[in-house]
């Protein structure tokens, strides 16, 4: 894997004026730059890097796609909390989710290669550290990936079945026949994956259109179109405890435990609508000016989401004609029940039409994030070395794509036997995610010497330090939060494996870490450019002898400021 001497590169485009060149002289000493910046973190470009900053922030912005987590479970929101948990969940978690954000860009700027958070967390932690914490962090990641892929295409295959019921009354929705459309589908997003980054490129032009202008014009649709438009008392303050599995005399959480519990557990719509910003990072690898390019990415794609999700879910609130039928309504779909009351059943089938097609991009892009984790994580013998093979045809590392798509398959299975699968999916996804999130900032925060040496042209400056602090604080917060049971009273059916997948995880990369993955596993091997990063030598410039003598400075630095503080 990888050169054998990532750090001997001269500076892409030294002695030449770039302001007189030509365009494309400019655009191929940014290559270069972007080339030459990989090969000194060890690996060679095996993927044609030809995607620029509005691909970049696109396919973030379609793996979020706000359309797909608040039409997926908008069910799940309206029992666990009601409108008013769902509008005002919204707001605070999209705050908190942009200082992830916001933290997470200062990282992908220093160090942006398709490993993402694994990665970060090998370059920022001490020597003695990185390999167990990049081992710990592409874990969570990849568990974090293929639950989203699951959660995401999953929820588009019960959005098929429910659209066949609506002229086919007499169809009956089965765990059975939901799996086979969700296998059929998940396939669909392998084949189009292999096709390579310029069929994705173009798919990608086509999603950010139909997530931004296409779903403006059906919110704007349902909003005119609707006999009656609710209040912002019914928006903003109408509380509903639906959690009861039982209906018949049970009791929901509200009562069990505390309304504030309902809240709590109501806020994973917000959460998981908002994850999968990542993959602004795993795409770096084919980014131009990505040291720029992903991290303006990440934070773009959140802050917008956060704004035009507000303005979607408000549409769909402000839109609902009885708030009883839409509970509980014949297609076991609210927002399909609020476009049939607003527009009628052909009207509906429409817009739930061109929803399903936004939700079948947003699952296809992430199993493009999700495969480029998978070959990054094989580079570094996180997974076996099988999943590093780029197709010579297609750019494509087709076996990693077939292995997402295999893993995301059988995370659904249990769907078969759990009313709650579903919810729980979308857990694992959040907690999977943010935890590999997390790691990496918290490694900078803890270490933010090694971190302050490597900063990239993205830099927080004096609010690094806070902004990752309120970030991981945050992490932790859902990380508990959203592995609480949901429905009550808790069985095997209704229990939420969430904690089980997670702590799986947790046990079997701890484990097999202190069995046998240490004895091999050293992480990424650019070991020399992170310490020359540490010690504040620019890579880009890097000549024989800086490092030691950067590092004899540093010493004698340091030494001196002892002797002033005894």
């Amino acid at each position: 894997m990888g050169t054998q001497d990532p750090i001997s590169s001269i500076q892409p485009g030294h002695g030449v004026d770039m302001e007189r060149q030509p365009s494309n002289a400019v655009n191929n000493g940014n290559d270069e730059l972007d080339e030459s910046r990989l090969a000194q973190f060890g690996y060679k470009q095996e993927l044609d890097r030809d995607w620029g900053l509005a691909h970049n922030f696109g396919v973030s912005f379609s793996i979020i796609s706000v359309i797909t987590g608040l039409t997926t479970l908008f069910s799940y929101g309206l029992s666990t909390g009601g409108p008013a948990v769902m509008s005002i969940s919204w707001l605070v978690v999209s705050f908190f989710t942009l200082l992830v954000a916001t933290a997470m860009a200062e990282i992908v700027s220093a160090i942006p290669t398709s490993g993402g958070p694994y990665f970060w967390s090998a370059m920022l932690a001490p020597p003695s550290w990185s390999p167990f914490l990049a081992w710990l962090t592409g874990w969570f990641n990849l568990l974090g990936q293929v639950a989203v892929t699951t959660g995401i295409t999953f929820g588009l295959a019960g959005l098929v079945s429910t659209a066949i019921t609506v002229k086919n009354p007499d169809y009956e929705q089965t765990p059975a026949k939901t799996i086979g459309i969700y296998a059929a589908l998940l396939f669909s997003h392998g084949v189009v994956n292999t096709f390579g980054v310029k069929a994705l490129r173009w798919l990608n032009n086509v999603s950010i259109i139909l997530h931004s202008a296409g779903i403006t014009a059906l919110c704007i649709a349902v909003l005119v179109k609707a006999p009656k438009l609710q209040s912002a008392k019914f928006v903003f303050g109408t509380y509903h405890d639906g959690t009861a599995a039982e209906p018949d005399g049970a009791e929901g959480w509200g009562q069990r435990a505390s309304p504030a519990y309902v809240v709590l557990c109501g806020a994973l719509m917000s959460q998981y609508t908002l994850t999968g910003f990542d993959a602004s990072a795993h795409l770096s690898e084919e980014t131009k000016k990505a040291s720029w390019s992903a991290p303006i990415g990440v934070v773009s794609s959140v802050g917008f989401s956060s704004i035009f999700g507000f303005f979607v879910l408000m549409a769909f609130l402000f839109s609902i004609q009885d708030f009883e039928q839409v509970l509980d309504n014949r297609y076991g779909q609210p927002v399909l029940q609020i476009f049939v009351d607003v527009l009628g059943e052909d009207g509906a089938l429409v817009l739930f039409g061109l929803i399903m097609v936004c939700v079948w991009h947003c699952g296809l892009f992430s199993m493009t994030s999700n495969s480029r984790m998978m070959f990054a994580f094989a580079r570094d013998r996180g997974i076996p070395t099988l999943f590093t093979t780029i197709n010579p045809r297609f750019k494509s590392p087709l076996p990693a794509i077939y292995l997402a798509t295999t893993l995301s398959f059988l995370l659904a299975l249990p769907s078969l036997g759990s009313e709650v699968a579903f919810a729980a999916a979308t857990s694992i996804a959040t907690i999977g995610l943010y935890l590999s999130y997390g790691l990496p900032i918290f490694i900078g925060l803890f270490w933010h010497k090694n971190f302050a040496a490597m900063k990239g042209p993205f830099n927080l400056g004096a609010l690094s330090r806070p902004v990752a602090a309120a970030a991981c604080l945050w992490i932790c917060f859902i990380t508990v939060v959203f592995c609480l049971p949901t429905a009550n009273p808790v069985t095997s059916q209704t229990l939420n494996y969430t904690v089980v997948a997670v702590g799986v995880i947790t046990l079997g990369a701890v484990g097999s870490w202190m069995v046998w993955a240490r004895r091999w596993f050293t992480g990424p091997e650019a070991r020399e450019v992170a310490e020359a990063m540490r010690v504040g030598v620019d890579i880009t410039e890097l000549e024989p002898g800086a490092l030691e003598r950067r590092e004899k400075e540093k010493e004698v630095m340091e030494g001196r400021e002892k002797g002033v503080s005894e």
